[in-house]
């Protein structure tokens, strides 16, 4: 007898079901997420007949936390299905939609009783890949973080000192560098600006790793009433502290990122792309796993990304669009891959505008065709174990249409 098992998870508790190949209900439970309600499942698991060479396929809505590292371990089959997906699941057992955590874990588990077939496990990752998805993935966040409390505190700065502002956008990165926050946590207030020496700019500067001074502080500018001046800064330097920790957090994530990611046996496949180093392969390499079997070809592995188009076609029309449903972080790293590449590479760059010129791409869609060729020479050499090589993925156009002809 066929069992399968589903699992409707929440932050401290957790409703298991397990149903026959028929649909019948032959057992459920009420866990708690700790030590003793994982151990309660794996026994109840194992009660019915999970084994090492015959385990039980789970589903969970989540594919993160300590319960699902616990489902993973051995061989056994976990599905995380999308919340979406099951709400619909949903619909087929019950048009009231009445909803409840038993029931959804019985229809969890219904899901991997009929349609299985259709949903893919977690990849079977390596430890270290998985570890290095974490790091990348922490790494991604605090820069999205970063920028965003950025543009928090220029917006603030352009309300009451829009000299700190200007001065800082003539730096790359502008306010997230460390000269530039020393010199706001020096001067929150243009009425404190105005009053700065030189020798204490420079003492700033130094304490920050630069040696030029910056006179724009010292212009002349409309002000706030001092009331108003004094609370905004106050609130400057509250944004300045997070993003200082913005900065840091990025920083160290970072610098851990390039101590593991060299560590794994496709990092030298990957960095031998061109656009692609330390960060951006380890983001690209966090979605992608180094499971083999995970995607059957290379056209999985791009519509997974999004960066091969999708056909509608109802009747007599007929549509080629992109795609809304993608990894998303895959997706951006591909975007700035892409985009690194056109200047990396000869052969890219000549694949770039030929899509601008002889297809009329946009400048984002001929990205994306240059993303999605690249993630089919990526899938050729980390399955055939080699390193790129810019003859073979971009041949000179006479050659290519020799091949073409042939």
């Amino acid at each position: 007898m066929l069992i399968y098992c589903g699992i409707d998870w929440a932050e401290r508790t957790h409703d298991v079901a397990l149903v026959d190949d028929v649909g019948t209900l032959v057992a459920k439970r009420h866990i708690t997420d700790d030590p003793a309600g994982y151990k309660v499942l794996l026994d109840l698991l194992a009660e019915y007949g999970d084994t090492e060479e015959n385990p039980i396929p789970v589903a969970i809505e989540t594919s993160r936390g300590l319960l699902a590292a616990v489902l993973r371990t051995g061989k056994r089959p976990v599905f995380a299905i999308n919340p979406l997906a099951a709400a619909r699941y949903r619909d087929r057992h019950a048009v009231s939609r009445k909803k409840s955590d038993p029931g959804d874990a019985l229809v969890l588990a219904n899901i991997l009783r009929t349609d299985m077939h259709a949903h893919r496990p977690l990849p079977d990752d390596s430890d270290l890949a998985r570890a290095i998805a974490v790091l990348a993935r922490a790494q991604q966040d605090a820069v999205w973080n970063r920028q965003q409390l950025a543009n928090q505190l220029r917006s603030l700065l352009r309300e009451y000192c829009p000299a700190a502002s200007a001065a800082c956008a003539k730096w790359d990165n502008g306010l997230c560098r460390p000269e530039s926050r020393e010199l706001l946590k020096l001067v929150p207030t243009p009425t404190r600006a105005a009053r700065l020496t030189r020798p204490q700019i420079t003492a700033a500067l130094k304490r920050a790793g630069r040696k030029r001074g910056i006179e724009a502080f010292r212009q002349d500018w409309a002000h706030q009433p001092p009331l108003v001046e004094d609370a905004l800064g106050r609130q400057m330097l509250a944004l300045l502290g997070q993003l200082t920790a913005a900065c840091t957090a990025a920083d160290e994530l970072a610098q851990a990122v390039e101590e593991v990611f060299p560590q794994h046996p496709d990092a030298e496949i990957i960095l031998s792309f061109p656009g692609l180093g330390t960060q951006l392969g380890a983001r690209v390499m966090a979605e992608i796993g180094d499971d083999r079997t995970r995607f059957a070809d290379a056209r999985g592995l791009k519509a997974y990304a999004g960066a091969s188009p999708i056909t509608g076609a109802s009747g007599k029309k007929s549509s080629i669009t992109r795609r809304w449903v993608k990894n998303d972080r895959l997706n951006h790293a591909g975007y700035l891959w892409a985009f690194a590449s056109l200047t990396a590479s000869m052969g890219a760059k000549a694949h770039y505008r030929r899509r601008r010129d002889e297809h009329s791409d946009w400048h984002a869609a001929a990205q994306r065709n240059l993303f999605n060729r690249l993630l089919d020479q990526l899938y050729h050499c980390l399955k055939n174990r080699r390193l790129f090589d810019e003859f073979a993925a971009f041949p000179p156009s006479g050659e290519a249409l020799g091949v073409a002809a042939a």
